[in-house]
């Protein structure tokens, strides 16, 4: 019998197939691109910030296993992303005047969007991130506060912080239901 042929610095114990990762990446990764997206604001490097969280997950599969996967998954993509605004600073522009959303139109839910990018984009790192783990995944204020290494009291600050000034960079926006937005 000829021995197995495995990629390039695999082992035998860490092939992808171990334990259900294949499984694991296959069921979750749409609301992992959710998210991600949210946090970057942009497909392409969402996809590039789920690809590295999973490679970082495969690492260390046999540790964490199935169940806590995608909360390990989740906070390494957290920390990747914190890690991103901390080192590149670009200051993006915005036009003074949101854009007028057309009345009745198919396109009023991609206006949405695009004006709650650019919102969200106005937010500094910590507000968004604490914007999409709170409001997005529905976390609570501790596992929000656990997941991102900082104090309850940190999280309803800056909670309130981004909330008030999504109220003043987008007022269009108050007039919609989160499940509006987020379509």
């Amino acid at each position: 019998m000829a021995p197995e042929i495995l990629p390039l610095g695999a082992t035998p114990a860490s092939t992808p197939d171990e334990g259900g990762f294949d499984a694991f990446v296959r069921a979750r990764t749409p609301a992992l691109l959710r998210t991600a997206y949210l946090l970057t604001g942009d497909q392409h490097l969402a996809e590039d910030l789920v690809q590295s969280a999973l490679a970082r997950t495969h690492l260390h599969w046999r540790k964490i296993g199935q169940h806590g996967a995608e909360a390990y998954t989740r906070k390494i993509m957290y920390n990747l992303q914190v890690s991103l605004w901390r080192r590149r600073r670009v200051a993006e522009i915005t036009p003074a005047r949101p854009p007028e959303r057309p009345s009745g139109s198919h396109d009023d839910s991609a206006v949405t969007r695009l004006v709650l990018r650019r919102a969200l984009l106005r937010l500094t790192a910590r507000q968004r991130a604490v914007l999409v783990l709170r409001f997005f995944d529905d976390l609570t204020e501790m596992e929000t506060a656990r997941l991102l290494q900082v104090s309850v009291g940190t999280v309803k600050s800056q909670t309130s912080k981004a909330l008030a000034k999504l109220r003043e960079v987008a007022p269009e926006l108050a007039a919609f239901t989160p499940e509006e937005v987020i379509r």
